[in-house]
């Protein structure tokens, strides 16, 4: 069981890291298309939008925080990487028929014990709720008695 959870937690940690990687593409993507200047790629093609000088960044800065980003991201796909990597190889689909069969079998015991258990406490409340009313029905004997005296 202790094993398993160590899966899960890598399994968790997968998640995390996939999710931190994809905002790391986002914010990316984000920067690129939000602080870069338009540039003629084909000079068939004009340029037909400017952008005023403080909504993008110098050509060396944008270039060092390309790089930067490129980084994150290559660091953020290796421990990704890394974390799959230690993920255990996939149980054959035998040994897995065998232990949800195990597993169904002691459902199925404990579902008996369960209901043994239901039916004995019924079986207990049906036979205190008999002397409660015995006991009940004397002492309405005992008082109609020494009412009539």
């Amino acid at each position: 069981m202790l094993q398993e959870l160590s899966h899960m937690d890598r399994i968790t940690q997968l998640q995390d890291e996939i999710q931190q990687l994809l905002m790391i593409m986002a914010n990316t993507i984000a920067y690129l298309t939000s602080r870069s200047n338009f540039v003629q790629v084909s000079p068939e093609i004009p340029i037909t939008k400017h952008r005023n000088p403080e909504k993008f960044d110098p050509p060396d800065v944008f270039e060092a925080n390309q790089k930067e980003l490129v980084t994150d991201l290559i660091v953020k796909a290796k421990q990704i990487e890394y974390l799959i990597n230690s993920l255990p190889e996939p149980e054959p689909e035998e040994e897995q028929a065998k232990r949800l069969q195990a597993l169904e079998d002691e459902m199925a015991q404990a579902n008996a014990e369960y209901i043994r258990a239901v039916n004995r406490a019924k079986d207990l409340h049906s036979q205190i709720s008999d002397v409660l009313r015995i006991m009940l029905e004397e002492t309405d004997g005992d008082q109609t008695q020494a009412q009539s005296q």
